[in-house]
């Protein structure tokens, strides 16, 4: 299933699901289902992504009975179904409750180390490490991204996220999939400048890292991905491109330390909750730091950057200026 949060132009933040090039909000087609005698929970669900998600399991479980009842209708009929190409999607969690990136690929570890004349960090491949960052700075699809003022040395990376759907602490990594509610295109988005310098203090990053982080542009459940699935790992394709040119390339499959790993040393101690975001880190080649400014200069205003991972869609947006003017693009 293909969870979305998007913007209706009446009611707001809303929860919906991809069906047939269309988004379909959860809330009025349970209304309507009700209304049709095919709903028999009476139970309104929340109309926010964030709701369903607190809601655990049976929010998840409402919301697959829902798309199982427009599954074999003509979705354009419906007086809830909004075109695809006019709608606005928000992260599919536009407000997570936290939002942990990890550093686990060792490809991109080792080049953007490499580049800077500096060894691997023999403790890098004892357990995962991660930092926290601006859970309040997430944007959808198609979302305008300013470049801050205080830096010249813009950079994306090709990430992915899950999404917890289900509470837990000091979580097995054998357990682990069973509180992941789904996946979701991830880009950290970098100020490399103020990074470099602020890392030299033995902290952060901090505000190399604070101003954006784009998800979407929809979360999909793991079902989804069962034939492509390898033990804990995945074998989807993942590309970034800036104005149409193709700069990275690399696959899921090669993270070092998978989800279960991530998820297990996340909740060490720590209860993780319904709507927490983890990112996987950037995988090989998947951003300027590691292909080196000689391949491609930082981004500037104008620059549209697409992400596509396979069965996850294609995340895109467009640099501006801080402060500019401009409208988002839209497929």
């Amino acid at each position: 299933m293909k969870f979305v949060s998007y913007q209706h132009p009446e009611l707001g933040e809303r929860a919906g699901y991809l069906q047939h090039d269309h988004v379909l909000d959860l809330a009025l087609a349970q209304g309507h289902a009700q209304e049709q005698g095919r709903c028999l929970s009476q139970r309104p669900l929340p109309v926010t992504m964030a709701g369903i998600l607190e809601l655990e399991g049976e929010g998840l479980q409402a919301a697959r009975a829902i798309a199982e009842y427009t599954a074999n209708t003509q979705v354009a009929s419906l007086p809830f179904a909004l075109p695809l190409e006019r709608a606005q999607l928000l992260a599919p969690v536009p407000r997570p409750r936290s939002f942990r990136d990890f550093y686990a690929f060792e490809e991109h570890v080792k080049t953007a180390r490499g580049r800077r004349g500096l060894e691997m960090v023999p403790e890098w491949y004892d357990f995962p490490v991660f930092y926290f960052s601006n859970h309040n700075a997430f944007v959808g699809t198609d979302a305008l991204v300013e470049r801050p003022a205080y830096t010249k040395w813009l950079d994306f990376e090709l990430e992915i996220a899950c999404v917890i759907g289900k509470t837990g602490r000091d979580i097995k990594a054998s357990d682990a999939a069973q509180h992941i509610a789904g996946f979701a295109i991830l880009n950290d988005w970098s100020a490399r400048d103020v990074q470099r310098e602020e890392v030299k203090v033995g902290l952060g990053p901090a505000k190399g890292k604070d101003f954006a982080t784009s998800m979407g542009p929809y979360l999909l459940t793991l079902d989804e991905l069962e034939d492509v699935r390898d033990g804990d790992r995945w074998n989807l394709e993942m590309t970034a491109k800036v104005n149409g040119q193709e700069l990275s390339r690399g696959n899921f499959r090669t993270i070092y330390f998978s989800f279960a790993d991530l998820i297990a040393r996340a909740s060490e101690g720590v209860t993780l909750y319904p709507g927490d975001v983890i990112g996987s880190g950037t995988v090989g080649t998947g951003c300027i730091l590691e292909l080196g400014t000689d391949v491609h200069r930082w981004l500037e205003p104008g620059d549209l950057v697409e992400m596509e991972i396979e069965r996850l869609g294609v995340l895109r947006n467009t640099v501006k200026e801080e402060g500019g003017s401009g409208c988002a693009i839209l497929s």
